[in-house]
């Protein structure tokens, strides 16, 4: 839909020109650091929580529908305000935008281990997924304009790795707290990093620069977050209401139905503004890149996401393990896109993008594959982590290649709404 809204503009808006303005003897290296500890953060929020589903069921007394709405919660303010997260930190400064985000999300962190119901614990989650929303588009908006090109794909490597990494310590490191400390923990670890993650960004991240006062589309605002919201939200409740009614007239195509026509609408109104600041830039869909990209993006993260919660539960609720022996089991996955990421990352900058990609989503779908076919109640536990790494060989591959393909062409003062378009479509 936002393809074909975009891909008719033949010219860009008159939006304020924003790029960070590194200090010369600031190493971009350090930025990156700086970037990647937000990030890492973030992501192992998302992770991290997944291997704590049973010991939240059984301590706060949810029922499943409760449980996937705190999986969930997070996912859903997350995925309905990237949009307006990247194209914020094009407006208001990129490094503005990830201090902001990261102060919501630590104090969101605090009050989720404080939680003494499902129903607290969901609305602090949400407030995760604002925070995680404010800060995950910064974080690739910046590294586009400080790295130049032929240097790009290493430094997306990185942050492929750290995502590996981030995937690792959430079930390893989650499992272990808690088992031995309890579920609030996973959530209270996040308060020392995101403390330190600060105080570096204060002293260290690039300034923003504006030539003109900006300007925020309030309209394609409302429009964007109330659209992906009924989407998603419908999708998340559609198993638990057998897709039918929920109360009264109110059912779960009325609500993916209504998105679907909000989204539409909100297509309508940013073309007929492209000339307006809109919050998708005119033409950006435009770029072959990005919009194959994105379509890549959002199917690698289809299987990804789609994976981690049931294997969990079975792992757990089925086969009887401990959440740090479920951890276990999950952890070759991550180490083995920890340790591929970077070499792709190389390629990518060698000029063999697109075939590290390739070679990466091959390597992915098999091992997704052999995961799907050890998972059962007499499973062989050799065979499921040989999936597991096979599938973390190749989503380590496409990491570095998919972002340097996708933001190849965009220009610096459209990187923040580039990234926050590329962390919706995932």
């Amino acid at each position: 839909m936002l393809i074909a809204m975009t891909a008719s503009g033949t010219s860009s808006p008159p939006v304020a020109p924003e790029s960070p303005v590194p200090d010369r003897r600031t190493s971009p290296w350090l930025i990156l650091t700086v970037l990647c500890i937000g990030f890492f953060i973030i992501l192992l929020d998302t992770t991290i929580v997944n291997i704590a589903v049973p010991a939240l069921t059984a301590d706060l007394h949810a029922v499943l529908t409760q449980v996937l709405w705190i999986v969930n919660a997070y996912t859903l303010t997350y995925a309905g305000l990237l949009i307006i997260g990247g194209r914020l930190g094009d407006l208001y400064g990129h490094k503005r935008l990830f201090l902001l985000g990261l102060t919501v999300f630590v104090l969101a962190s605090a009050a989720c281990g404080l939680a003494t119901g499902p129903a607290m614990l969901i609305a602090t989650r949400a407030l995760q997924g604002i925070g995680g929303a404010l800060l995950t588009p910064q974080t690739l908006a910046i590294l586009t304009v400080t790295f130049p090109a032929n240097r790009r794909g290493t430094a997306f490597g990185i942050w492929g790795a750290v995502a590996g990494i981030a995937t690792i310590t959430g079930p390893t490191f989650g499992g272990w707290l808690v088992t031995a400390l309890g579920w609030r923990w996973i959530f209270w670890v996040n308060l020392p990093i995101g403390v330190a993650a600060m105080l570096l960004a204060l002293r260290y991240l690039p300034e923003a620069r504006r030539d003109r006062r900006p300007r925020l589309d309030w309209t394609g605002t409302v429009l964007a977050s109330l659209g992906l919201f009924l989407v998603c939200a419908g999708l998340i409740e559609g198993p638990s209401h057998h897709w039918g009614t929920i109360w009264g007239p109110v059912s779960i195509p009325l609500l993916v139905g209504t998105g679907a026509v909000v989204v539409l609408l909100f297509a309508w109104q940013q073309r007929r503004n492209r000339d307006r600041d809109p919050l998708v830039p005119a033409g950006i869909y435009a770029d072959r890149n990005f919009a194959v990209m994105s379509a890549v993006v959002a199917a690698i993260s289809f299987g990804m996401l789609g994976l981690f919660l049931p294997l969990v539960i079975f792992l757990q609720s089925v086969l009887s393990m401990s959440a740090w022996q479920a951890g276990l089991i999950l952890a070759p996955m991550s180490l083995a896109s920890v340790a591929s990421a970077p070499v792709a990352g190389r390629m990518a900058d060698r000029a063999a993008a697109k075939d590290a990609l390739i070679a990466g989503l091959v390597l992915w779908a098999g091992g997704i594959g052999l995961v799907l076919w050890a998972t059962r109640l007499y499973y062989d536990r050799n065979q499921l982590i040989i999936g597991l790494v096979v599938a973390g060989l190749g989503l380590g591959m496409t990491f570095a290649p998919l972002q340097s393909i996708a933001m190849r062409n965009v220009r610096p003062r459209m990187a923040g709404a580039a990234a926050g378009l590329m962390n919706t479509s995932r």
